[in-house]
């Protein structure tokens, strides 16, 4: 089985947990898609190749010893670059921010990870997440796949142009006033929106904290609501953050 770009979250997860194909070959396909392809679109600040090949090592490593490597086990994500990443630079689009490597993850990624997924790395954005086109970016603009003399919608322009380009099975982005719907809607994308407390905030550099909204990009629904299940619920270090319903 090749890691195609157009295999969804779900059908990727089981093929790695059925041993059709292994995290590190599709954590490898990936990287070299991005390595090929991304010069020309922008939509990586920066990847973690050592840390996303030592992640999918992981998950390989409990499926051989008969564990359960999580519901996303092996799925190459992408985040925006205001998602608190420990040890990998964290700069949501601005020189400002330039060189901070933070000491943890934010909650979002954190649930991510613990769900198997692998991170590639950080995804392009307008500047502290001011803007709807992704050309505000301080380290240069994002192209739409479709067509690069066009902008990818903002501010999460660079999530949603990933999974358009088959550059991450699926993403994370935020949305204040637009910045998951409208570039979705411009690269062809799904992403979700969800109510707002529905996934914690807690290391996610703000915007307008009483309006931000962490969200994913996916090729399908359902891609968006595996990753939504993985990331929601009630977090104590987000007081607006909510319970998820049913049971996790």
């Amino acid at each position: 089985m090749s890691a195609a770009p157009d295999r969804g979250v779900s059908e990727l997860a089981l093929a790695i947990r059925e041993k059709r194909i292994s995290a590190v070959e599709v954590a490898r396909d990936y990287l070299a898609r991005i390595a090929a392809l991304d010069g020309k679109l922008g939509c990586y600040y920066r990847t973690d190749e050592a840390g996303a090949l030592a992640q999918a090592q992981a998950v390989d490593d409990k499926i051989a010893r008969g564990e359960d490597p999580g519901m996303l086990g092996g799925v190459p994500i992408g985040l925006k670059d205001l998602f608190v990443t420990e040890g990998l630079e964290t700069t949501a689009g601005s020189k400002i921010l330039q060189g901070w490597v933070p000491p943890y993850d934010g909650t979002a990624v954190a649930r991510l990870r613990r769900a198997g997924a692998v991170v590639l790395g950080k995804l392009s954005m307008d500047e502290f997440a001011m803007g709807s086109s992704n050309e505000n970016s301080a380290y240069g603009p994002v192209r739409n796949p479709w067509d690069r003399s066009r902008v990818p919608g903002g501010s999460s322009g660079g999530s949603a142009a990933a999974v358009a380009a088959g550059l991450a099975a699926a993403t994370l982005g935020t949305d204040t006033g637009g910045s998951i719907r409208q570039p979705a809607a411009l690269t062809g994308t799904v992403g979700l929106k969800p109510t707002y407390g529905r996934v914690s905030r807690y290391g996610v550099v703000a915007f307008a904290s009483s309006l931000d909204q962490v969200g994913p990009f996916g090729k399908s629904a359902l891609d968006c609501a595996l990753l939504l299940e993985a990331i929601a619920g009630h977090d104590p270090r987000d007081a607006t953050s909510l319970d998820a319903p049913g049971p996790r």
